[in-house]
């Protein structure tokens, strides 16, 4: 049994034009009611410009009671750590330790290195930068006089407000790549990828449980997430298309080219069923779903499914 997500289409929506935040959050209301375990929105400045995530997932807390609430994911290295702790604890206490931090050192393609140098952060550093930057959040999270000397220098000071949830929101890493896992199994909370099948998934899964255990941690205490997209139409051939034309519009890549670096599937319910608890069955325990077509009518048919699973 694996809980299910609901990624939340901003750039999408901003590539067509309409920057209205109503009828995300209407969205987001539309996915909770059915059942959706949590909601989730992606991040980018100017390479894919979309909704700020903390800023929409603070209006989406308000609108919503149950859901966790996620960024899918975020990129911690474009932004200062004390402003980011702050924004991530009011966040987590407006919707009560309900936010997850799914966070991501970006991908290396020419529009992604001029949004850093656009936000004057070198992108060969980020990896670095990301991790001191969490590490600084976390200790703001705590409370207590904070005092810091690296990337940035922190004279002193306490956080207010603390995050709802002691310690802070749980951290979810995305990198698939080993030094990636090696970050996760050392110092996140989740291990949150995009792809690829579930039988390479469960082997990188397995690789993190044990560098969690090489590095004292029990493996238990590590989420397994995994982010795909999938297209539902009783005509399989049709969703396909559908899904190609959706990643090259989104990357500016051909659909193939993408689908090698991410897990899509289009095709009919039953199909969908059988893929989703394939995922399930390598071992996610939470899936967060980017759907392509109709949102409304596409979430309708993945809770008939789930309900077809028994989750």
């Amino acid at each position: 049994m694996a809980k299910i997500g609901y990624l939340l289409p901003t750039r999408e929506r901003v590539m067509e034009g309409r920057h209205e935040t109503a009828p995300l959050l209407a969205l987001a209301e539309r996915a909770e009611g059915l059942g959706f375990d949590s909601l989730w929105a992606g991040d980018s400045l100017l390479a894919r410009p979309r909704h700020e995530p903390l800023t929409l997932l603070a209006a989406v807390a308000a609108r919503t009671a149950k859901a966790e609430l996620g960024t899918a994911v975020l990129l911690p290295a474009l932004r200062n750590p004390v402003i980011l702790a702050h924004m991530a604890a009011t966040v987590d206490r407006i919707s009560e330790g309900r936010l997850i931090l799914g966070v991501g050192i970006a991908t290396d393609v020419p529009n992604v290195r001029a949004e850093f140098a656009a936000a004057g952060v070198p992108f060969e550093k980020r990896v670095g930068r990301m991790m001191e930057g969490l590490r600084l959040c976390r200790a703001l999270w705590s409370g207590e006089d904070t005092k810091w000397e690296g990337r940035w220098d922190v004279a002193g000071g306490a956080l207010g407000p603390t995050p709802h949830r002691e310690g802070g929101p749980p951290i979810w890493g995305a990198a698939s790549a080993p030094a990636g896992l090696k970050r996760t199994a050392r110092g996140f909370d989740g291990w949150f990828p995009i792809g690829p099948t579930p039988d390479v998934l469960a082997e990188r899964w397995a690789d993190v449980r044990g560098l969690a255990r090489e590095a004292g941690r029990n493996p238990d205490d590590i989420t397994f997430a995994v982010y795909l997209t999938l297209a539902i139409d009783e005509d399989p051939a049709a969703a396909d298309r559908r899904i190609d034309a959706y990643l090259e519009n989104y990357y500016g890549q051909p659909g193939p080219v993408m689908r090698r670096l991410q897990a899509c599937f289009g095709g009919d319910a039953a199909g969908a069923a059988d893929w989703l608890r394939s995922y399930a069955d390598a071992g996610a325990s939470h899936i967060v779903l980017r759907l392509v077509g109709d949102h409304e009518c596409q979430m309708d048919q993945v809770a008939a499914i789930r309900q077809r699973l028994g989750w």
